[in-house]
């Protein structure tokens, strides 16, 4: 789930202009900013797999194919400088296993970083603040 405040600004002025964020299929659109009016609504909230939310599948990746990736990072995924990139999200959207071994190679990797701890780094209490 997102708040619309991290959202907001695909709808009414991603780009500065006033415009919506062009890359956003049309029906989906329409569909958010029932969720997220112009004013107000910041503490809204919106799925981030509005097919199936309660789920662990690929069709976050789907989604983001069909030009209904939620935030701003989803759609970058797609329309990034990085081909590599693209093309993974492609390879998840098309195949369901190749994104459950993806997804179990990657929470390998995360398992193996070594965060900072005693002087070097700290646990912050709040991620937006320093202790």
């Amino acid at each position: 789930m997102a708040r619309c405040v991290t959202f907001k600004q695909r709808l009414y002025n991603q780009n500065g202009n006033n415009q919506p964020d062009s890359t956003l299929e049309r029906g989906y659109y329409q569909e958010l900013k029932t969720v997220c009016p112009r004013s107000g609504g910041d503490n809204n909230r919106s799925p981030l797999d509005l097919e199936s939310p309660v789920w662990f599948d690929n069709t976050y990746y789907k989604l983001i194919l069909w030009g209904k990736g939620l935030l701003t990072s989803d759609e970058k995924l797609l329309t990034g400088s990085l081909s590599s990139t693209m093309e993974l999200v492609r390879a998840c959207a098309e195949d369901e296993g190749q994104f459950f071994l993806q997804f179990a190679r990657s929470m390998i990797e995360m398992g193996s970083i070594k965060p900072l701890i005693g002087f070097n780094g700290e646990v912050r209490k709040n991620c937006r603040h320093v202790n």
